[in-house]
């Protein structure tokens, strides 16, 4: 069963920038609520994408070289990532629907 994969300031180039299939990063920390609330989304779309999008977290408090870089003020954010650029782009706490459907969109789009 696929989990979120841990993104950090060292992996982020190989495991997003250079994915050849799409990526979701939520920029996410501990002490933030609705970080914990759409968690459990986050570990679904790991499961539902598998094979097809890799899916995963990126903590903010410790790993800030890239959450500055994608210039992250709020969290949570999702970032789409496809050919190593960003795509789309969530903030805050949405239903799966509305994470889903992005995702497709990247998923499908060639």
């Amino acid at each position: 069963m696929a989990e979120p994969i841990h993104f950090t300031d060292d992996n982020f180039q190989q495991e997003v920038l250079n994915s050849d299939q799409p990526v979701l990063v939520d920029f996410w920390a501990a002490w933030c609520g609705p970080c914990r609330m759409i968690a459990p989304v986050i570990e679904e779309l790991a499961r539902d994408y598998d094979g097809k999008a890799k899916i995963g977290k990126l903590d903010v408090d410790n790993n800030q070289r890239v959450a500055m870089q994608y210039g992250i003020r709020s969290i949570p954010s999702l970032l789409i990532f496809k050919g190593g650029k960003v795509v789309d782009q969530i903030i805050g706490a949405v239903p799966k629907t509305h994470i889903s459907s992005k995702l497709e969109a990247a998923v499908s789009a060639n």
